[in-house]
């Protein structure tokens, strides 16, 4: 039988509410015993039905260096520190509302020939953590798998995903909108991407912001034999030839631990952004976190980041101090933004030429100090001739603009001394 036709038999017995597993003849169901082994039951009818796996955790239990109970302490914090407009903020959310969510797929790439196979997510009901893998038995049943996915997470009200918005959630829209006339709509979802957090902390620290290499470096996870994403697809298609349960097992346990990985790597971003006590972020996070509170305009949380970082002994102190004298130079504080910068070039032999010509500017127009003025430029101008003879090219337009300035400062600063002498 053709999928469509299977999908056009689904319509009225969608129309009704989804019979329970139990309700399933299990002589109908192969190998149902082994299915039950690993926590699992058909759900549907005995034509059409996936099999849905179910495993419990309590709040206590500790998956890497986080108890899951944390999440509702890190959801206080949030609110306590009342930064609702962060992007991975909590405020008026509860540990219940988020749905830590990821799928495997017949391929790494998206599309409409992209089969998704398995729905699986960790949720936070009552004092306990429930993952709950929907998995496709059979291509027939997709209406299915998605009729009792929809029907335990719109209870929800936020996704939180590594690489979600990019690749699962699109993925999921695009097979929903071929089974639209059989399944309910998808829930209108908030979304924490914990992905892109993630590659602004430790781009520029790990090899790769890949979920396996962040849960070993940061988060306390040790994957016991995984299966690895990649070999997903072929596990699945074994199981659609052979039918043993056992065959996708792995992939089963690697989803499982994904989805769990995600409350730990959520508990952790939201420490550090929060500066949760006991939780000590290095100083390269520190100096990442202040250049994304800046970029969302938290300019307050971000000036203090970098001061931090800029009184401390890390070989990033002097980043941290362009970077902060940049910033109050955007809030107007144009005395903190000097003396930090001047504070940089004290430390540091090689000086970038944009500092000195950023100093000049601001001691000219808002400082009215011509001297000081002049001798930033001059000091910019001999950076730029040595750069100019060491890549053999200099620009005319960039040598009249420094001769210009020094002109201008040197006539004002004579003018200004001829007025002295008058008195």
């Amino acid at each position: 039988m053709s999928l469509k036709a299977k999908l056009n038999r689904m319509r009225g017995h969608l129309a009704i509410e989804t019979p329970k597993a139990a309700d399933l003849p299990a002589a109908n169901i192969p190998h149902l015993e082994r299915w039950r082994e690993l926590d699992a039951a058909p759900h549907g009818s005995a034509d059409d039905y996936v099999i849905i796996r179910e495993r419990r955790y309590p709040l206590d239990y500790q998956h890497g260096s986080y108890r899951f109970r944390e999440l509702a302490d890190i959801i206080r914090a949030w609110e306590e520190a009342g930064r609702s407009s962060h992007p991975l903020s909590a405020v008026g959310r509860r540990a219940g509302d988020l749905l830590f969510f990821d799928t495997e797929t017949t391929g790494l790439h998206g599309g409409v020939g992209n089969t998704i196979f398995l729905l699986g997510y960790s949720r936070v009901e009552g004092q306990e953590v429930v993952v709950r893998q929907h998995f496709l038995a059979a291509p027939h049943a997709e209406a299915v798998l998605y009729q009792s996915f929809l029907e335990k997470a719109r209870e929800a009200t936020h996704l939180v995903t590594f690489n979600g918005k990019s690749f699962d959630w699109p993925q999921v829209k695009t097979r929903h909108t071929l089974l639209r006339d059989l399944v309910p709509g998808l829930p209108a979802f908030g979304h924490f991407d914990l992905l892109h957090p993630a590659r602004r902390l430790w781009k520029r620290e790990l090899p790769s912001c890949r979920l396996s290499v962040i849960e070993q470096t940061k988060l306390g996870v040790a994957r016991q034999d995984d299966v690895p994403g990649y070999l997903a697809p072929i596990q699945y298609f074994d199981y659609l030839s052979a039918g043993d349960p056992h065959l996708i097992e792995g992939v089963l346990r690697h989803n499982e631990t994904d989805v769990l990985s995600l409350i730990t790597l959520y508990i952790h971003l939201s420490s550090l952004l929060l500066e949760r006590e006991g939780e000590a972020a290095t100083e390269a996070e520190r100096l990442e976190i202040a250049r994304w509170c800046e970029a969302i305009g938290e300019l307050e949380h971000a000036a203090k980041g970098y001061q931090t970082v800029a009184e401390s002994s890390s070989a990033l102190r002097g980043h941290a101090k362009l970077a902060l004298g940049r910033l109050y130079k955007k809030q107007r504080k144009w005395r903190q933004a000097l003396a930090v910068w001047e504070s940089y070039m004290q430390e540091n032999s090689h000086v970038p030429q944009e500092i000195y010509i950023e100093a000049a500017k601001l001691c000219e127009h808002q400082l009215k100090d011509d001297e000081k003025a002049l001798a930033y430029t001059l000091k910019a101008f001999d950076l730029w001739k040595k750069r100019g003879t060491i890549l053999r090219r200099k620009s005319q337009a960039e040598r009249e603009a420094f001769e210009k300035r020094i002109v201008r400062l040197e006539n004002r600063m004579k003018m200004l001394a001829k007025k002295d002498c008058q008195f």
